[in-house]
């Protein structure tokens, strides 16, 4: 059995807003358009920290092997798996920080 639908969201638009957002609805309500749109776009937003979190873990590892190799240094399988581990730990975190400094209006 679907979960009824019990709270509300709105948000009050001009006359030019309403007539464009209408026009974006096509034959659904505008009350269901929107509520997909929204839940679009929170569900894009978890896989783009996702996406940010795994190439952030990637810029950590490349960038810590090699200035590790350009010192003259080997890497070991293990030393390798440290690095992987420690970059693991940090990348949600920073993929997070990284989308609040853009969305403020900041970039890192």
């Amino acid at each position: 059995m679907p979960s009824l639908r019990t709270k509300s969201v709105s948000t009050k638009v001009t006359d030019e807003e309403y007539a464009r957002l209408e026009a974006l609805a096509g034959g659904q309500t505008i009350s269901e358009w929107a509520r997909d749109v929204l839940l679009t776009v929170a569900e894009a937003n978890s896989a783009e920290q996702v996406i940010l979190a795994e190439l952030v873990a990637l810029r950590t590892i490349i960038l810590n092997a090699l200035y590790r190799l350009a010192q003259g240094e080997n890497l070991t399988a293990e030393e390798m798996q440290r690095l992987i581990e420690r970059a693991d730990q940090d990348k949600l975190r920073k993929a997070q920080e990284r989308l609040a400094a853009t969305a403020g209006g900041g970039e890192r």
